[in-house]
C-alpha cells in the first residue's frame, strides 16, 4: 500500500509539473513499427519500470526494472507487440484499427513521466484500374467514357481526368466527372472510383484521355490513354478525280466521293452527264472516254441529295491533218508550200526540222532550189499528246554544166573539170579518153574531172544527161605549157584593148557633146566667159585619150 501511495504521489507530481508533447509516427499497412519511447532517451538504468498503454484505458505490455515483459491480454495487441531495450513498442502486422494514440509511461525513482505517440497507417494505393469503357462517342451526345478506379489506400487516393494532358474539370454542361470513395470495413483501406461523362465536339478526333491516381505517399500514376471514335453527320461531300491526267481519248478515268462524316456513307450518287446513278461504294469508273466526256461531274449523299460536290473533266484529243504525206518530188523552180490543219482541245505547239536541223518557221517555197531537198519533220504536241509527220521533198531538174575548166597536171598532164547540177544526178561523157573521177557536192551539184596527155591542139567536149535533159560545153586544150601561157597572154591583152576602146567611146562621146553645145551657144549670139578657154582644154583632154 505504501509502494502504490508512494507511485500515486509521484505521477500526481509528474503530471502537474511536465510539459509533454504530442509525437507522430508514420507507418505502413501490413509492415512491422517501431514506436520510440521518449524518442529513444530514456536511460535504462534510472527506471523503475516503463508502461505501454493506448487511448485511454487499454493496456498493452509492462517492463519491470530486472523482470521480464509481461503482456496483457488486449486481444488487439497480445500477440502483435514486443519491447525492444530502448523501451521502444514493435507492432506487426500493422493495421488501420492501429491508427491512434500510444503512450509510453515511465516510472522513475522519483519522477513518473509520459510520451504519447500518435501512430498514423498509410497504404500506397494500386495502379489505376479502367472499366465500363465505350468505344464511340457522338457529337453533341452526353457519353459516359469510362471508370477509372484504384484501390487499398490510405488516406484515399484522389483521381484526375486530362484530355491531352490538360486536366478535365466538371463544367455543368460538356463534362461531369462523378467521384466516390468507399472504405472497406475488414481492412479499413479506401477504393476511389471517378466516373467520366464527356459530351464530344469535332476536335476530338484522335484525341487521348488518360486518368491519374494521385496519393501523397506514392507518385502519379497514369492510366494507359483512351482513343475513342467520334461519331457525326456529314456535312459536306469532295469529288476528286483519281486517275492521273491529262486524259486522252481511250483512257479510263476513275471518279472518287468523300464524306467528311463519320462513319462515312457506303454508297453515293454520281451523276454522269445529267444521269444519276447510285452505286454500292465511293468510286465511278468512266471507261473509255472520248471527247463527248468532256464536262463537269458531280456526287451527292444519297439520302442528302442536297449536298452535292463537282468537278470539271477535260478529254484531250488532237487531230492533225497534211497537205502533203509520203515523198515530193518538184521541179527546180517550181513553187511549194505545206498546210497543217490542226483541232485539238487546246493550244497546241508546233515545231518543223529538216534533217537534224531545227526550222525556225513552217516551211514554204516560192522558188525550188536543189538545196531544198531532203527530209522534213513536222512535230504537232499538246497536253501529253503528239502527231509526227514527215515527208521527203526531192527537187529535179535537167542538168546544167556551171562551169568547164583546165588545170596543169603532173608532168605533161592536163586536168579538166565539169562542174554540173541537175537531179537526178547527171551523167558525163567526155569527148575523148582519159583517166575519170567523180567528185559529189550537196544540193544537186557534182564535178567530173578527165585527166589526159594531149598530143596536140584539142577541143574538148564535156556532156552532162539525165532523164530530164542534157547540157554540153567545149573547151581548148594545148599540148604544151607555154601555149597555155600564150593563151593567157591574149586573154589579158583583149581584156587591156577592150578597156581602151571603152575609154576611147567615153571621150568621142563627151567631145561631140561638147562640139554641140558650142553651136548652140553661137547661133544664139550667147558668150560666157572662159567658154573659148575650156573648150580648148576639152579638146586636148580628148585627143590624149584617143592617143593611149
Amino acid at each position: 500500500m505504501h509502494r502504490i501511495a508512494l507511485l500515486t504521489c509521484l505521477l500526481t507530481v509528474s503530471l502537474m509539473n511536465q510539459v509533454s508533447g504530442l509525437g507522430t509516427v508514420m507507418g505502413k499497412y501490413g509492415d512491422t513499427i517501431e514506436i520510440p519511447c521518449n524518442n529513444g532517451r530514456v536511460v535504462e538504468a534510472e527506471v523503475t519500470f516503463v508502461k505501454w498503454k493506448y487511448d485511454k484505458d487499454g493496456n498493452i505490455l509492462v517492463k519491470n526494472q530486472d523482470q521480464n515483459t509481461t503482456v496483457f491480454s488486449d486481444v488487439n495487441y497480445k500477440n502483435r507487440v514486443s519491447i525492444k531495450q530502448d523501451f521502444s513498442l514493435v507492432i506487426t502486422q500493422v493495421a488501420m484499427t492501429d491508427q491512434r494514440t500510444f503512450t509510453c509511461m515511465v516510472v522513475l525513482r522519483e519522477d513518473i513521466l509520459e510520451y504519447p505517440v500518435q501512430l498514423a497507417v498509410y497504404n500506397v494505393p494500386s495502379e489505376p484500374q479502367i472499366t465500363n469503357l465505350t468505344t464511340v462517342m457522338e457529337i453533341g451526345k452526353p457519353t459516359t467514357l469510362a471508370q477509372c478506379r484504384s484501390e487499398g489506400a490510405n488516406p484515399a487516393a484522389n483521381i484526375t481526368w486530362f484530355r491531352n494532358k490538360t486536366p478535365l474539370m466538371t463544367d455543368g454542361a460538356a463534362i461531369k466527372i462523378t467521384t466516390n470513395v468507399d472504405v472497406d470495413k475488414a481492412t479499413g483501406l479506401s477504393t476511389t472510383t471517378s466516373t467520366l461523362e464527356y459530351t464530344a465536339v469535332k476536335g476530338d478526333i484522335d484525341a487521348k484521355f488518360t486518368c491519374q491516381v494521385q496519393h501523397i505517399k506514392s507518385a502519379n500514376m497514369d492510366s494507359s490513354p483512351l482513343v475513342f471514335t467520334v461519331n457525326y453527320p456529314t456535312e459536306k461531300v469532295n469529288l476528286q478525280v483519281v486517275s492521273q491526267g491529262p486524259f486522252k481519248e481511250g483512257d479510263n478515268v476513275t471518279l472518287k466521293c468523300t464524306a467528311d462524316g463519320n462513319p462515312p456513307p457506303s454508297s453515293y450518287n454520281f451523276y454522269i452527264k445529267g444521269e444519276k446513278k447510285t452505286v454500292d461504294s465511293n468510286t465511278y469508273t468512266l471507261t473509255s472516254v472520248t471527247r463527248e466526256n468532256t464536262g463537269e461531274y458531280q456526287c451527292s449523299l444519297v439520302d442528302h441529295e442536297d449536298i452535292v460536290a463537282s468537278v470539271p473533266i477535260t478529254v484531250e484529243y488532237l487531230d492533225v491533218v497534211f497537205s502533203s504525206t509520203g515523198k515530193i518530188v518538184k521541179k527546180l523552180g517550181e513553187s511549194l508550200e505545206m498546210n497543217v490543219d490542226v483541232k485539238a482541245s487546246g493550244a497546241p505547239q508546233t515545231s518543223w526540222k529538216k534533217g537534224n536541223a531545227k526550222l525556225n518557221s513552217q516551211p514554204k517555197f516560192d522558188k525550188l532550189m536543189y538545196s531544198d531537198s531532203g527530209v522534213y519533220e513536222c512535230v504537232v504536241s499538246m497536253a501529253g499528246l503528239k502527231k509526227t509527220h514527215t515527208f521527203e521533198l526531192v527537187v529535179e531538174g535537167s542538168p546544167v554544166i556551171k562551169n568547164l575548166i583546165k588545170e596543169r597536171g603532173e608532168g605533161m598532164t592536163k586536168v579538166l573539170k565539169c562542174v554540173a547540177e541537175g537531179f537526178p544526178k547527171p551523167t558525163v561523157q567526155w569527148s575523148v579518153n582519159g583517166s575519170n573521177a567523180e567528185s559529189v557536192s550537196e544540193h544537186g551539184k557534182v564535178t567530173y574531172s578527165l585527166t589526159i596527155v594531149p598530143n596536140g591542139n584539142l577541143s574538148v567536149s564535156c556532156t552532162v544527161s539525165n532523164v530530164l535533159g542534157f547540157d554540153i560545153k567545149s573547151i581548148n586544150v594545148s599540148a604544151h605549157q607555154k601555149d597555155e601561157k600564150s593563151d593567157q597572154t591574149i586573154l589579158a591583152v583583149g581584156i587591156v584593148f577592150g578597156l581602151m576602146l571603152a575609154v576611147l567611146a567615153i571621150g568621142l562621146a563627151y567631145w561631140l557633146y561638147m562640139k554641140k553645145f558650142r553651136q548652140g551657144s553661137w547661133k544664139t549670139g550667147e558668150k560666157e566667159d572662159g567658154s573659148t578657154e575650156e573648150s580648148k582644154k576639152l579638146e586636148e583632154n580628148q585627143s590624149q585619150k584617143a592617143d593611149v
